[in-house]
């Protein structure tokens, strides 16, 4: 499907807004208009060619533009609600950045919003388009594995562990009570409730934060950017660095996955992983497992046959991903092609007046992970299960 006619706005020059930038060009969607702080808006429309440049964070004057149908949020999480908001009075269609917002009760009126619009709302939640995600799905939803039994898994990173090492997502007031299960953990939620076709319904969950004072320099920086211990001062940690999350799951839209229990561990202070999302779904017919550093590869485990490693685009992790992958086996696609994809079935639904499956996670899926964060923090403070 030709996408070219859809034109594109983004809100944010950070780290993720020039992913988000790449992966529209390279689907051929134009990006018209960039808007952030004035000199790196600038600099990013100057790097990609993109003609309209909004500066100071004036998104409403961005959504004025007759060159914008889509409006791509990758602000500081405290701004998605009001801009989201905005954007769909504008008449746009929404991309936002998870999380979709700060409380739920603020998340329920962009729900309302969406509901109430004709445009497309999708919150990028883009682990769903990793292929190995697709493949999973689709075994669960044909029983490959029998009746669903557990999962289990983690998210790790370290680009958190040492207290010199600052981002604005460690103050709860930019991003939220939650950091690493908001930020990262999430991300495993939703990946395991898409692939079982289940939500969570109660969590019991314990939060730790190691570093209780961290330095900070005295200005703002981009995620993974490096500072000068010597040019920071101290601060007090308001947000885990990280947790232990125990979740139960409702009714599934297969039958051989109700009532799932999934264990899962959060960290943004675990030494050597850099972005390890791991999954493994285990059945009374076999396993599953998967680790986003190693992004082309399923394992697939027997108790009485032998065990697989299954390649994507090889038989077997093929079909069933067919348009969500463009790379032959052994070409690897990975975290900027799961962007790509992502993007590629919102702006598809778009393009053909929402007929193509939208399986991209939307304003009410964006809203439950908020009330899941809530209720996460609820056990905690309560050290016992809460439902969501």
């Amino acid at each position: 499907m030709n996408l070219s006619h859809l034109r594109a706005g983004i809100i944010g020059t950070g780290f993720i807004g020039p992913v988000h930038l790449e992966a529209l060009k390279r689907l051929g969607v134009q990006v018209n208009a960039v808007c952030g702080s004035r000199d790196s808006a600038l600099a990013l429309a100057k790097k990609w060619g993109v003609s309209e440049v909004y500066g100071d964070y004036d998104y409403e004057a961005m959504y004025a533009s007759p060159n914008v149908d889509v409006v791509h949020i990758t602000s500081p999480n405290k701004a998605h609600v009001e801009q989201s908001l905005a954007a769909l009075a504008a008449g746009k269609h929404v991309v936002c950045e998870k999380p979709l917002g700060m409380t739920s009760a603020d998340t329920a009126r962009v729900v309302k919003a969406a509901a109430k619009s004709d445009r497309v709302f999708a919150v990028n939640y883009n682990c769903r388009f990793i292929p190995a995600i697709l493949q999973m799905r689709a075994m669960i939803a044909r029983g490959d594995l029998g009746r669903i039994i557990h999962v289990q898994g983690h998210f790790f990173q370290d680009w958190l562990l040492k207290e010199t090492d600052y981002n604005w997502r460690l103050l709860a007031s930019e991003g939220g009570k939650l950091r690493a299960v908001g930020d990262i953990g999430t991300h495993w939620v939703d990946a395991v409730s898409f692939i079982l076709g289940a939500k969570p319904d109660s969590v019991f969950a314990t939060l730790e934060t190691f570093h209780k004072t961290r330095k900070r320099p005295r200005g703002e920086v981009k995620t993974f950017a490096k500072v000068n211990p010597k040019d920071m001062v101290s601060y007090k940690v308001d947000t885990e660095d990280f947790a232990s999350v125990l979740l139960h799951f409702g009714k599934s839209a297969h039958g051989n996955a109700e009532g799932v229990h999934a264990n899962a561990s959060i960290s943004q202070v675990a030494a050597g992983w850099k972005c390890s999302l791991a999954i493994g779904i285990y059945g009374t017919e076999g396993s599953m497992r998967f680790d986003l550093q190693d992004p082309n590869v399923l394992l697939i485990g027997r108790r009485d046959t032998p065990n697989e490693i299954r390649h994507r685009c090889a038989p077997g992790f093929d079909k069933d991903i067919a348009h969500f992958t463009d790379y032959p086996a052994g070409h690897a696609e990975g975290f900027p092609d799961a962007h790509k994809m992502h993007y590629r079935c919102i702006y598809e639904h778009i393009a053909s007046g929402k007929r193509t499956p939208a399986l991209f996670a939307n304003a009410q899926d964006g809203h439950e992970e908020v009330k899941l964060c809530e209720a996460i923090l609820k056990s905690n403070a309560k050290r016992a299960w809460v439902k969501v």
